[in-house]
């Protein structure tokens, strides 16, 4: 007897389901933005039983929508409509759960979109990501965290991935959903932690930021991808879909070089340079130049003063002008103040293809308390410590990274690394070290809490440094990595399988400020201080030290350089002119803050150029020349930087002639070769036929004279050199009798 088929038709068309795919309770989650794990409930599911697909959607401004079923007879079918904020849902019976559709909806306002449905793709992170992350070995975690241009299954969107541990439900919002915070939920990847979603149909240049309901307060705290690649342009905040692989590099020749560079026997001569306040241009020169103009009109000047580097005060995105790029938030952005990613890379570039390496100045040391960053991101504190006895920087009312927590130290190292790689710079100058090191740091008795032994010492932090230190090199050998360390750790720049910390160089701190601070005194009480100048040679050799004459000393009241020297502007002239040719023959790399080689007598102001008409006067374009001869000087001769952070490259000839303030020295090459001679003059007081002895007999040419009359100089010297007698002097077989000028330094080569 044949089957009643009639049987069949009292089956209902919505599909018997799990009860959490289609109750009321579970569709008010998504509605009311509380749903952690949205792909189920949104999005295509199928029934094997009863072999029906039922997709669900949330689309809040919607007055009506539709599933477009591409390839099928079905054609558009109407969704119903569940809530009346927006979820709808349509049925369709299938065999199987695979085919391929579209949503659409019309809004209130007559607006049609259809897209493919963002919940019928899975998101990219791996079991293997999760793992690294938690672990703190992600160090290419910028590849998969963040927003990137994908394509799954040949549909292109954006892939948005992002940390937020305490979070109840995170949403993307941007202009492509009229920034509704829940309109497109993005669902939490196991218990780590992380939520991703890919949304089909964004494109490059959609603005974005995530929403964040918080397992804490239950509030909802909209901030920027601590990943992404470009922001707003201040004061807008919201990150930007970015690609990084349109710059067609061409500087691969650079790169090789630099991985078999040792920068320990190569002169290093370093332009401190704040973009922003270089050069500006346009009415009132107001206007900021770009990445590309910076280039050129950097570049050109850099090359042709002969420096070897140039160093940026920080370049990453950062909320206030004022805080010169110090108080960060997009450590994987450069600032759109001056153009976006591609240019900065094309300047990059141009550096390298012009023979000028790249340093960055990069702050892990702390960050501000902007509410769209990264200040309690999901409702704690979880890129900060929690306790505010570590968590808040004093000196600045900022926040302080937690280095004991992997997801924190993969953020850091991966930015690090990100800058190497993706930009191709040349070195990282890591800011602040001193605040990192020490738990007391600019805090007083009770409010600072003691390590697990009971000192000072930030052991976590200390691990990280180390840890940074020992990927970024084994990852790019010739890369630079220089401390500002103000105080007097031990190790700072030696290998972390000797102890120290791993850095390539150390800030010397020390010899900056009692150097200026010898200077700042009048030359007749010099004969009084004569250890002050002397002292860092007790301990130049302890780390491998670059001298810096840094932005910091020519800010907030502390005047310019030429300001900081007594006497009138002959003598504060001549006076600097000194100053460097000592800072230049004196064991250590060099650093010079912009404005310094054309001697800038305003203090350094942010917010506008640097004095650039100085140029017209004579006295300024003398320093200037005198700073270029100085850097062709010093990389022309080995002995001046061959030998920095040994004691054989360096002898005192005379260093007791206080009552005079007369010094006088020797710097030698690896192989004792080359001999540089300096005798340097503190005073006013010319003095003719003085006699020092020499270790070797010879003609002793003269190289360097910062008397001379091109550079604005009396014109006292010693007619470009002197031979050597042999009269013993000073515990020396050998001596020369020369004249020395007033405030000046002589630089001789010895030739054979």
């Amino acid at each position: 007897m044949p089957r009643k088929k009639t049987s069949r038709k009292k089956k209902p068309l919505t599909p018997k389901v799990p009860k959490r795919a289609f109750s009321k309770e579970w569709i008010e989650t998504v509605v009311h933005f509380q749903e952690g794990h949205p792909f189920e409930i949104l999005g295509p599911h199928f029934f094997k039983e009863t072999k029906r697909v039922v997709i669900n959607a949330f689309l809040p401004r919607a007055e009506e929508a539709w599933v477009n079923v591409l390839g099928s007879q079905d054609g558009k079918t109407a969704m119903k409509r569940l809530h009346p904020q927006g979820f709808f849902q349509a049925v369709f019976k299938r065999t199987n759960g695979v085919f391929l559709y579209k949503i659409g909806f019309k809004d209130r306002a007559g607006y049609v979109s259809e897209t493919e449905d963002p919940y019928s793709f899975r998101t990219e992170i791996t079991d293997f990501d999760l793992y690294l992350m938690s672990e703190g070995t992600h160090f290419k975690s910028y590849e998969k965290f963040g927003s990137h241009l994908k394509r799954f299954n040949l549909i292109a969107g954006v892939h948005f991935a992002v940390w937020a541990p305490n979070a109840k439900a995170v949403s993307v919002v941007g202009n492509f959903n009229h920034w509704k915070v829940g309109a497109h939920p993005m669902t939490q990847i196991g218990i780590s932690g992380v939520w991703g979603l890919f949304i089909p149909g964004l494109k490059e240049g959609e603005v974005y930021k995530y929403a964040i309901r918080s397992w804490v307060d239950d509030e909802v705290r909209v901030k920027a991808d601590p990943y992404a690649f470009q922001a707003e342009l201040r004061p807008r905040t919201a990150s930007v879909v970015t690609k990084l692989d349109r710059h067609e590099w061409h500087d691969s020749e650079w790169l090789q070089k630099r991985a078999q560079w040792n920068y320990l026997v190569a002169p290093i001569s370093v332009y401190e340079v704040h973009l922003g306040s270089w050069k500006r241009r346009g009415p009132g020169r107001l206007a900021f130049l770009n990445y590309r103009d910076l280039a050129h009109e950097l570049v050109d000047y850099v090359k042709s003063m002969g420096y070897t580097h140039i160093e940026l005060l920080p370049v990453m995105e950062h909320p206030l002008d004022q805080s010169w790029g110090y108080e960060c938030l997009g450590y994987f952005a450069p600032t759109s103040r001056f153009g976006p990613p591609e240019d900065f890379m094309y300047f990059v570039d141009y550096c390298h293809q012009n023979g000028v390496g790249v340093i960055l100045d990069w702050v892990p040391s702390h960050f501000p308390k902007d509410g769209h960053g990264l200040a309690y991101f999901d409702g704690k504190q979880i890129y900060a410590y929690e306790s505010w006895k570590r968590g808040e920087h004093k000196e600045w009312d900022t926040f302080v990274f937690d280095y004991g927590r992997n997801e924190v130290r993969n953020f850091l190292i991966s930015s690090a690394l990100f800058w190497l790689e993706k930009y191709h710079v040349d070195g990282l100058r890591v800011d602040a070290v001193a605040s990192m090191l020490y738990l007391d740091y600019s805090r007083k008795e009770g409010e600072w809490e003691p390590n697990i032994h009971g000192g000072r010492e930030n052991l976590e932090a200390i691990s990280f440094l180390k840890k940074f230190n020992e990927v970024v090199h084994a990852k790019h050998p010739g890369i630079l990595t220089i401390a500002e360390e103000s105080t007097a750790w031990g190790g700072v720049s030696k290998p972390t399988y000797l102890g120290g910390l791993g850095f390539s160089l150390k800030w010397n701190m020390g010899w900056m400020h009692d150097t200026l601070e010898y200077f700042s005194k009048e030359p007749v009480h010099r004969q009084y201080h004569q250890d002050m100048i002397t002292f860092s040679m007790l301990y130049a050799f302890t780390e491998n030290f670059i001298l810096p004459l840094s932005h910091d000393e020519v800010v907030h009241g502390k005047r310019s350089l030429p300001y900081k020297i007594p006497g009138d502007d002959w003598q504060r002239f001549a006076s600097l002119r000194l100053l460097l040719g000592f800072m230049f023959s004196h064991p250590g790399k060099k650093l010079l803050f912009m404005g310094i080689d054309f001697a800038q007598t305003h203090e350094w102001d942010s917010s506008i150029s640097l004095d650039w008409h100085f140029f017209d006067y004579e006295p300024h374009r003398q320093m200037n020349q005198f700073v270029k001869d100085l850097n062709r000087i010093y990389r022309a001769h080995s002995a001046l930087y061959e030998v920095d952070f040994d004691h054989h490259g360096f002898e005192w000839i005379d260093l007791s002639d206080t009552a005079a303030s007369i010094l006088s020295f020797v710097r030698w090459s690896r192989d004792y070769k080359e001999l540089i001679f300096a005798t340097c003059n503190m005073t006013p007081v010319p003095r003719t036929g003085y006699r020092f002895g020499v270790p070797k007999a010879g003609l002793y040419e003269e190289l360097l004279n910062s008397d001379a009359r091109e550079y604005g100089g009396s014109g006292i010297g010693n007619s470009g050199g002197v031979r050597s007698e042999p009269t013993p002097w000073q515990h020396r077989p050998f001596s020369i009798s020369v004249n020395l000028p007033p405030l000046a330094i002589n630089l001789y080569r010895l030739k054979e």
